[in-house]
């Protein structure tokens, strides 16, 4: 597991390239797993809604715009400049959309039990220095019947697996370091990626952590997955 520190100063480095960083890196295809991952949530009609990792806010941006005034929506993160970031973007649009930003670590988190009725988390999952912890943290917040969503990147289905590795290892670094200046960082997510558990893998470790009813949904040749639960 990825140790918290290293991770959260790692994030503060690429803050401000982060966005463009990832459009650019993915072909624009984020757009299109954010925009799923929203849909999701939408069908459950959530009262409130808690984005976990929520970096530069993007997700968080994308549920209020879909779910609207009626669905309170909250975006956590414990990396203070991605926060910066969010909020930067929050004040800029018009009109101001109504979203509480706020630092939290998903190990530990300042919210009440059973207070929530969905939990998103997005591309976070990975980073968590004790993911097992941080799933638990997640049900305890989540009424029951409440739903979690994790957006995350996933072992790609077996042919394609040699030409994404070969991605990962040698030309993202070389393509996010021309965008941020930060090639190192993108060695380390490359590397988290080719390490995190398959699709079954996480599914188990939601079901351990108290969740059933749990699906994984692969996109885009298996790169990434929404993996849904109930608690």
């Amino acid at each position: 597991m990825p140790e918290a520190e290293a991770v959260c100063r790692m994030f503060g480095r690429i803050a401000k390239r982060y966005d463009l960083s990832n459009h650019l890196l993915s072909w624009g295809i984020d757009f299109w797993w954010r925009r799923t991952l929203v849909r999701r949530v939408k069908r459950t009609n959530p009262g409130n809604v808690v984005d976990l990792a929520t970096g530069s806010g993007d997700v968080a941006f994308a549920l209020k715009r879909k779910l609207g005034v009626r669905t309170k929506v909250q975006g956590l993160d414990f990396c203070q400049p991605m926060l910066d970031e969010a909020e930067r973007k929050r004040r800029n649009r018009n009109p101001v959309p109504a979203i509480h930003f706020g630092w939290a670590d998903i190990l530990d988190l300042p919210l009440e039990s059973d207070s929530v009725d969905a939990v998103t988390v997005a591309f976070g999952i990975r980073n968590l220095e004790n993911r097992s912890r941080g799933l638990e943290e997640i049900r305890r917040i989540l009424r029951p019947g409440g739903k979690v969503f994790i957006l995350e990147f996933s072992q790609p289905y077996r042919w394609f697996r040699p030409f994404y590795y070969t991605y990962l290892k040698y030309v993202l670094p070389v393509l996010a370091g021309w965008i941020t200046g930060r090639p190192e960082a993108y060695d380390y997510l490359g590397g988290t990626i080719v390490k995190f558990p398959r699709r079954r893998g996480l599914t188990l470790e939601i079901r351990e952590a108290g969740f059933h009813d749990v699906l994984a949904i692969p996109m885009t040749l298996g790169i990434v997955s929404i993996h849904q639960g109930t608690a």
